[in-house]
């Protein structure tokens, strides 16, 4: 068991090495001509905004002649750069900014919304069902049955160190 375990991480450590295991042709396939510029998240070339991990394995768009063109220039002085040029660089690398994927979505409102609507609808039935469709408690909730039940569990000494049976003087036949 062990040897084979040896054997199965020197062939992957082999393959790391010749820079064939993060990504299969499987994968360069579902990238289409987009460039991989990191190992990503689990080594796969994926791409997606996450604050724990803020380095996609790939760029965000695939390279057109226009986003090759702005790449060549950046390899320069950044300062003969245009605003818009940095801007649209940093779009085709990343599909949002830190702040733009960090802001709160207001669809938690609609979930709670939801859910107050529920319990609303759910209260009101409760209460319909309450008043229209159970018309008598049941006969174990008369005064004369708690009693008989209260008598009942004195007499066989129910929980006499915390319960009710602790609290009853049995001598004058009252609550202590």
């Amino acid at each position: 068991m062990a040897g084979r375990i040896l054997t199965l991480t020197a062939a992957r450590n082999v393959k790391v090495a010749r820079g064939t295991a993060p990504m299969c042709n499987h994968a360069m396939s579902k990238i289409g001509n987009r460039e991989v510029v990191g190992y990503g998240h689990n080594g796969e070339p994926t791409y997606s905004d996450r604050l724990d991990y803020p380095m996609p394995a790939i760029r965000y768009k695939e390279n057109t002649p226009d986003i090759m063109a702005l790449r060549e220039k950046e390899k320069g002085d950044w300062k003969k750069l245009s605003l818009e040029e940095k801007r649209a660089l940093y779009r085709a690398s990343f599909c949002q900014t830190f702040s733009e994927f960090k802001y709160r979505s207001p669809d938690w409102k609609l979930g709670v919304g939801f859910a107050l609507w529920s319990a609303g609808i759910g209260l009101l039935m409760s209460c319909w069902i309450a008043k229209y469709v159970i018309y008598d408690h049941p006969i174990t909730l008369s005064e004369e049955r708690k009693k008989a039940q209260l008598k009942r569990m004195l007499d066989l000494n129910m929980n006499p160190i915390h319960g009710i049976a602790s609290k009853w003087d049995y001598e004058n036949n009252r609550w202590k």
